[in-house]
């Protein structure tokens, strides 16, 4: 029951936007009594915010089974930069950033965000870390992974403007191929005598 009730409150976050999002939309979507909801989420704050949490996770598993992959690849950067850019296509994205504009005008919501971001952004940044741990201690490796991670979240945004797809892909290609040179030179500095 939790779990239709976190799919439901994301297929609504993406269909009506935050502020169209009803604990009773969403209960009904999910097929299950009000009571049943407020039994598992009482607020919509509490409701939303755990579905982002869960998905997050999600992510994270997602993207963990593909480690070994990406270590064994020819090009892991390039690998890892496009499951990084897939990993944020789709209703999670889209949902999660309904949830961060809301923030800025909801206090609660705020506090609540501001609690699972970062739960969800150090599970991408230990996937960086796993994928490449001699070079996870270098000063400047959270930095990468955190401007790859505006990079992706930034183009995607500006994308919803235009909603063209030859465009998106193109911006895509541009930032991709200066994300590489970015860890590129983390790897070359990394790899440096000292």
């Amino acid at each position: 029951m939790r779990l239709r009730l976190l799919d439901a409150t994301i297929d609504c976050l993406v269909e009506y936007g935050y502020a169209g999002t009803t604990t009773t939309k969403v209960a009904d979507l999910a097929g299950v009594t009000r009571g049943a909801q407020v039994h598992h989420f009482p607020t919509k704050t509490d409701l939303v915010t755990s579905a982002i949490r869960h998905l997050a996770a999600k992510r994270t598993e997602v993207a963990m089974a593909e480690l070994d992959r990406l270590k064994a690849s020819a090009d892991p950067i390039g690998d890892a930069l496009q499951l990084l850019w897939e990993m944020h296509q789709g209703p999670v994205f889209s949902a999660t950033v309904e949830l961060w504009v809301a923030s800025r005008t909801d206090d609660e919501l705020r506090r609540q965000m501001a609690a699972v971001e970062p739960i969800a952004t150090s599970s991408l940044v230990d996937f960086g870390k796993a994928l490449m741990p001699e070079y996870a201690g270098h000063p400047e490796f959270l930095h990468a992974v955190y401007t790859a991670m505006d990079v992706v979240r930034g183009i995607l945004i500006a994308s919803w403007a235009t909603r063209d797809q030859a465009e998106l892909e193109a911006r895509w290609a541009r930032g991709r191929g200066h994300l590489r040179l970015l860890f590129a030179g983390l790897l070359e500095s990394a790899a440096a005598p000292r």
